[in-house]
């Protein structure tokens, strides 16, 4: 079977499935996605022999430390993979909810229903949870889904897959055993060709580094939501609580600085730098983090001794950067409003915090930085679907056009009209 015809095969089984996935009634989706979550559970050591294999090749391959955590399946991260299909699974139904009603002054009813969207492409890097996120929204909203993760996952993700589709048709012995699938080959030939399949593919969704989401977007004949980095930002005001800001700080940048939520660059007042940034620094060198600082932040680190290699000078370009590791810029400003200029030149429209006691500059902040997620004393980290109470999330979208920010069920239905009449014509 040539590359194509795979692909082919892939689709048409997605689009046949999609259509059986919309027969199925609320309490039958529950009642797989609570079986996959057992399953996966009950397969923790087998997941972690696969992940095993990938690591191994991961290591091999030179990928980065974030990079590796990323791939890396634990029994707490398995054990998150079930506990989000439950949190999903108690979600409610996002398939045919009637959005709006009206009545024409003929009488026609017109009702906007809201569907499936159909079948849904995701295509991500390394995190092989991923696969149950994805896989679990994209079902509980009555799409098909075709995974395409990195050749680094490929043993991680068919588990996955394979474990939650059979785990389904045992509860349910007409579960569309095509509504999940995982690309089974690690050619990236596969990609254009697959999204070039418009009659059957409704959606991609690209998830990962830059490279990637620009290539998807690039090939892609269908439509695309995604995000291409998150450039995110910490701006602590004149008024901000030190105690405050410094907890925030090392949670946007250290907990876990792979992911897109991280903060990159850190924006400081100038009125407050001289007191805040000397404890700042020190902390963030406790923690490994290298500094990439204006001239202004390298002054007032002077008596700050700092380990070799990780105070440096900041270049233009650093400030566009997504470094997803210990890696942070710093920077003075003289306001609020330089703050807001730095973040919506420099930024990604992802995710930017304020840490102030001063509303009306928090106010001003929240109104004028353009971003999907944007934060009044709390961290950048916060930018995830689990936390904002969606469940698993399937990603998050720096678009305008249709979902912005972190992406859940709602987010992976479209709707239609249904329009009901009593033999109305147009005149």
């Amino acid at each position: 079977m040539t590359l194509q015809e795979q692909m082919m095969q892939l689709a048409r089984q997605a689009k046949s499935a999609s259509r059986e996935l919309a027969q199925l009634t609320t309490a039958e989706k529950n009642e797989c996605l609570f079986a996959m979550a057992e399953a996966l559970e009950k397969s923790t050591e087998a997941l972690k022999v696969a992940n095993a294999k990938d690591m191994e090749a991961g290591a091999k391959m030179g990928l980065s430390g974030a990079m590796l955590d990323r791939l890396k399946l634990d029994d707490k991260r398995i054990a998150g993979m079930a506990k989000g299909l439950r949190e999903v699974a108690a979600l409610a139904d996002p398939v045919g909810r009637t959005l709006d009603t009206r009545v024409r002054p003929n009488g026609l009813k017109l009702q906007k229903i809201s569907t499936p969207i159909g079948v849904v492409v995701i295509i991500y890097e390394s995190r092989p949870n991923v696969t149950a996120d994805a896989a679990s929204l994209c079902f509980k909203s009555g799409n098909a889904t075709i995974l395409r993760g990195g050749k680094e996952a490929i043993h991680s993700n068919m588990l996955i897959a394979e474990v939650m589709v059979c785990a389904a048709k045992k509860q349910l012995p007409n579960f569309p055993q095509h509504a999940i699938q995982v690309v089974p080959t690690t050619d990236r030939e596969a990609i254009p060709v697959l999204l070039s399949l418009t009659q059957y593919v409704d959606l991609c969704m690209p998830r990962g580094g830059e490279s990637l989401i620009r290539a998807v977007t690039e090939c892609s004949k269908v439509p695309v939501i995604k995000h291409y980095k998150g450039v995110c930002h910490i701006y602590v005001d004149a008024e901000a609580d030190f105690k405050m800001a410094e907890d925030i700080v090392m949670n946007a940048k250290v907990q876990r600085p792979g992911v897109c939520n991280a903060a990159e660059t850190l924006l400081v007042n100038k009125s407050i730098a001289d007191k805040f940034l000397p404890a700042m620094a020190q902390n963030l060198f406790g923690k490994n983090v290298e500094l990439r600082v204006d001239d202004t932040t390298r002054g007032l680190l002077a008596s700050v001794k700092s380990p070799e290699g990780k105070l440096k000078s900041a270049t233009d370009a650093d400030y566009f950067t997504e470094y997803n590791d210990y890696i942070l810029n710093v920077r003075v400003v003289d306001n609020v409003k330089s703050a807001i200029d730095h973040i919506n030149h420099y930024g990604s429209a992802h995710s930017d915090s304020i840490i102030t006691r001063n509303e009306k500059h928090a106010k001003r902040f929240l109104a004028e930085v353009d971003s999907a997620a944007v934060y009044w004393n709390a961290s950048t980290r916060f930018t995830d679907g689990g936390e904002f109470g969606m469940g698993a999330e399937i990603g998050i979208s720096t678009d305008k056009i249709g979902a912005r920010g972190p992406m859940g069920l709602d987010e992976l239905t479209s709707y239609k009209w249904l329009g009901i009449g009593t033999g109305q014509i147009r005149q």
